[in-house]
């Protein structure tokens, strides 16, 4: 008969994030028929009786299982490939997902130097023999596609100047634009792509400072369009949008996709801003992300995370 305690280990390692491997073997590996028959009857979310009495897993299980045994794999994987490379083929994969996952084409338009986005569209180039700006025109349908094109094609002026005045009445422009989008749909307006996509992020952080002070929030919280909301929070709040990231998949009821953005996340930010993400984390939550990793993941995938996010400490 399998041990309660057998039962309970297996049961964490096929939960969170990933898979524990090493639990899988030392544990399955050594049971007999009995005890894998006594598993699997005990664990109905796992396996369902069949008419013809036997249990069998759950399809829908074994496809959520698949993608955890993976993400240790396509952790390494993404870890490997050199940056441009790692960012043309995140955005091929949100291309191919279609409208849910054009945040991740903002997302690496928004919070990669101008180098490193101007690298990404070289490997972009490379890999698919078409250029990203190219596909965005012929895959993306609406008024998302203006938007996306113009920040995937920009090369952004990253000195510190900023003017404040301009800052100012640009702020003024996106509140007259953001009360008139009953009229004029924001994501057509084309001063409004203009300065998102052109502003240096001094100069855009500058304009969301201005927008607080004359309208009590940030510009993000009064855009309804959630393109332009995460385009916002990538070019003025890099760190705060990461760190909201995280935490939705974190959640043990995220969905596969969301759970996706962990481990691009901590494999994108590693390098660069992950003290700052770990800080402001354990600022805003009580908790540390260390030990929200350590709570909600398993095996070598909890491992390689962890000592990833270990280089920044």
């Amino acid at each position: 008969m399998a041990l309660p305690e057998e039962v309970e280990a297996l049961n964490k390692a096929f939960s969170g994030h990933g898979i524990d491997e090493k639990s899988l073997v030392s544990i399955l590996g050594k049971w007999k028929p009995e005890n894998r028959m006594a598993f699997r009857k005990g664990t109905p979310h796992l396996f369902i009786e069949d008419e013809r009495q036997f249990e069998k897993w759950d399809d829908r299980r074994v496809r959520l299982l698949k993608h955890e045994f993976m993400r240790f794999k396509n952790a390494v994987v993404l870890w490997a490939m050199h940056p441009w490379e790692r960012d043309a083929r995140l955005a091929k994969e949100a291309l191919k997902k279609g409208p849910h996952a054009y945040g991740l084409l903002v997302e690496i338009a928004c919070t990669r130097t101008s180098e490193e986005l101007l690298g990404a569209r070289k490997a972009y180039h490379s890999l698919f023999d078409r250029s990203l700006e190219e596909d965005i025109v012929s895959l993306v349908d609406g008024v998302e596609r203006k938007l996306l094109l113009a920040l995937v094609s920009a090369y952004r002026y990253e000195g510190s100047k900023v003017k404040h005045e301009t800052a100012k009445s640009e702020a003024q422009a996106l509140s007259a634009a953001i009360k008139a989008a009953h009229e004029k749909p924001i994501l057509e307006d084309e001063e409004v792509i203009r300065m998102l996509a052109t502003r240096s992020k001094p100069h855009l952080q500058a304009v969301n400072k201005h927008y607080k002070e004359l309208y009590g929030k940030n510009l993000d919280e009064d855009l309804a369009e959630l393109r332009l909301k995460e385009t916002v929070q990538c070019l003025c709040s890099a760190v705060a949008y990461f760190i909201q990231v995280l935490d939705a998949a974190l959640r043990f009821d995220a969905d596969k996709n969301t759970k996706k953005a962990l481990t691009r996340v901590i494999v994108t930010r590693a390098d660069t801003d992950m003290k700052q993400i770990m800080d402001e984390y354990q600022l805003l939550y009580g908790d540390s992300l260390t030990q929200k990793i350590e709570d909600t993941t398993n095996g070598n995938f909890k491992d390689f995370l962890l000592t990833l996010i270990a280089r920044s400490g």
